[in-house]
């Protein structure tokens, strides 16, 4: 058994005061230099940006917070990679950056007391917005994430910790292997809700483990992510070998989420035992847009409970334009190298995600208003999607359009006002009789002008 470092022989006091990042960060360096546990013992421990390094655990002790700084400069700027793009970034509160074998756990709070941040992030949208600049608000406006785990393997996160408040994204696993998060609440909606205060990104990561985590957050709850446009393409680093299994998510953009930075790719990920209730306005989300490419395959999702919730399965390659579709204005002369990045034009033929063997099997929906929300594109079908024993009651069946070879068996699908409306029904088979009507016909879009359209979906 390792031994345990006292943060408070290092001179934290955990009086929420002053700023204690020397004396843990001090603390931290001892541990690691030794393969010990740095503990956090009650208190409230004000801290900036602290980096964990290989061979050592942090834990913290019931009563115990590690309190999030609220100055930007406390988060010194980083390469990393940040909602589908690399480019520079402040800092985490906690770091695992190129390392190995790091725990963090206990029965604490980890607290990065973000309404300094939401509120920069919602001033800055309001002024870019009129200016055609909504893609470029989330990037400019710096916002830290409160645990990042980046080019590193072997780490373990969770026994039982609360994480609250988070700036930005709450756990961020980027280009990392063997993660293992185990037993962690989150809950980023208390006092104000934080916009895009995701719960758990696993992004181009492999060997991952998620389980028994409770979600409440302001955006995506549980989600798979693999790069952006130009730069994800470049990339080109899969999200793969991922098992999400016994979470519940109370708030959130959806309880699952594919994307919308698909660009990478996704295989072989199974989500199983996934509870979502109200207010979560959809179960299971699979988002890109015309620019991003990759898509996925091999994914499984069984045994998943939905009460309350009002769209079961969504399926939108293009989503939330304003957003998704960076464009720069003309009558800027000289925009910053992200804005650059983010605006290098995808050809279209590269451009589309492509989903193919989606399996859903053991999902009970109750008092949802719609069951299929479900679009892409004529030559990027979503194809070989396999549904078996599914039991859904809503109010209407909704749509299901841009498919191939999907296959329902043994479901029980019960709509109160109307059927689900079937663009190409030669495409679906097994469809219980009196669950579907042929859609009328659509206006096709247009792939070769990347399909986008006006409306901010998010």
């Amino acid at each position: 058994m390792s031994r345990t470092l006292q943060a408070h022989d290092f001179g934290a006091r955990g009086d929420g005061l002053g700023l204690e990042t020397a004396a843990l960060q001090q603390a931290i360096d001892a541990a690691a230099a030794s393969g010990a546990t740095v503990l956090l013992g009650p208190g409230r421990y004000r801290s900036g940006a602290l980096f964990l390094k290989s061979g050592m655990r942090l834990r913290l002790e019931v009563g115990a917070c590690l309190l999030g700084s609220q100055d930007l400069a406390d988060y010194p700027l980083l390469p990393t990679r940040v909602a589908g793009i690399e480019m520079v970034w402040p800092a985490a509160l906690l770091n695992v950056i190129g390392q190995q074998d790091v725990e963090i756990g206990g029965a604490g709070t980890i607290d990065g007391d973000g309404q300094t941040f939401w509120d920069s992030y919602w001033t800055l949208r309001r002024a870019y917005e009129p200016r055609g600049l909504r893609w470029a608000a989330d990037y400019d406006a710096q916002r830290p994430r409160l645990i990042q785990i980046f080019e590193s393997s072997r780490v373990r996160v969770g026994d039982g910790l609360l994480l609250r408040r988070s700036g930005f994204w709450t756990l961020h696993i980027c280009y990392s292997q063997q993660v293992t998060v185990d037993g962690l609440t989150i809950r980023n909606n208390d006092e104000a809700r934080g916009p895009s205060t995701d719960g758990i990104d696993i992004d181009s990561s492999r060997q991952v483990l998620i389980q028994h985590v409770d979600i409440a957050v302001n955006d995506d709850a549980l989600c798979i992510k693999a790069g952006r446009d130009a730069d994800g393409l470049r990339v080109a680093r899969c999200c793969e070998d991922v098992l999400i299994q016994d979470c519940i998510v109370r708030e959130g953009a959806a309880g699952i989420t594919f994307g919308s930075e698909t660009s990478g790719g996704f295989r072989d990920v199974e989500v199983r035992r996934l509870t979502v209730l109200a207010p979560v306005p959809v179960g299971i989300l699979f988002k890109s847009a015309p620019s991003r490419g990759g898509g996925g395959q091999g994914l499984r999702l069984r045994e998943i409970g939905l009460l309350d919730v009002p769209v079961v399965l969504r399926v939108t390659m293009n989503w939330n334009p304003a957003y998704s579709l960076a464009r720069l204005p003309e009558a800027i002369d000289e925009p910053p190298a992200h804005w650059q990045v983010l605006s290098t034009p995808v050809p279209p033929e590269q451009g589309m995600a492509r989903l193919r063997e989606v399996h859903i099997e053991d999902l009970r929906a109750r008092g949802a208003l719609t069951a299929f929300e479900v679009d892409a594109f004529d030559a990027a079908p979503l194809q070989d999607f396999a549904f078996s024993r599914l039991d859904i009651e809503a109010r209407r069946g909704g749509h299901i359009r841009d498919t191939q070879g999907w296959r329902f068996e043994h479901c029980r699908l019960q709509f109160a006002d109307a059927p689900i409306a079937v663009a190409d029904s030669a495409s679906l088979h097994g469809l219980p009789a009196g669950s579907w009507a042929a859609a009328p016909a659509l206006a096709r879009r247009d792939v070769s002008a990347l399909g986008y359209d006006d409306q901010d979906t998010q």
